[in-house]
């Protein structure tokens, strides 16, 4: 039987009086990875903000399943303390959260092959780097309803590799990730797939 996560009914999000989003209903299943498409401008990093309670929509409601959901998300490009080095970073993230795994995170980074000891800025971090990072500060508190948008920008085929691999591993212990791209990536076994354009969402078989 389907576990609910989240549920979103008739989700309007006007900017400007330019309706970006006319009434997305969306239902986010656990144990399903999940990918959304649309091309730039389609308002997939919005319904991402309005999904993970970032941003208010202008008109709609998100609903949660209950305390046991978890949210994690990297939505557009990730920021980070430019001065301070990646395992710093990760460090003040966690403990905004009450909680800081530090052995997991090290070991989230050793799987995308970055060192929680590289003394560097992440400043001098290159895109995919970056990227990776953002990743990581997105699971590393074990969540189970984890929203990724662009998630391979920058990233080599081995990075995308974990990537899958990790989402997977999320699936099967029950949760779900939700990935926003403009176009599929093959190495992910997605079980529902929607397309996002002129403000409504279809299901793609």
């Amino acid at each position: 039987m389907m576990v609910v996560m989240m549920h979103a009914v008739d989700i309007h999000k006007t900017f400007d009086g330019v309706e970006v989003l006319s009434g997305i209903d969306l239902t986010i299943n656990g144990g399903q990875i999940v990918h959304i498409s649309g091309d730039n401008g389609s308002g997939k990093s919005t319904l991402f903000k309005i999904l993970t309670h970032l941003l208010e929509p202008t008109k709609g409601k998100v609903s949660i399943a209950d305390d046991a959901v978890k949210i994690g998300a990297i939505i557009e490009n990730p920021s980070f303390l430019e001065f301070s080095t990646a395992w710093e970073n990760l460090q003040f993230l966690g403990r905004l959260d009450n909680g800081f795994d530090a052995k997991y995170t090290e070991e989230l980074l050793s799987r995308f092959s970055l060192d929680a000891h590289d003394r560097r800025p992440i400043s001098k971090f290159s895109v995919g780097m970056r990227e990776k990072v953002g990743i990581v500060q997105a699971i590393m508190a074990h969540q189970n309803l984890v929203f990724l948008d662009e998630p391979t920008r920058g990233l080599d085929k081995n990075s995308i590799q974990t990537l899958a691999a990790i989402s997977a591993e999320i699936k099967n212990a029950g949760g779900s990730v939700v990935i926003a791209s403009h176009d599929i990536v093959p190495e992910i076994d997605y079980d529902q797939k929607y397309l996002l354009e002129k403000g409504n969402i279809h299901h793609v078989a």
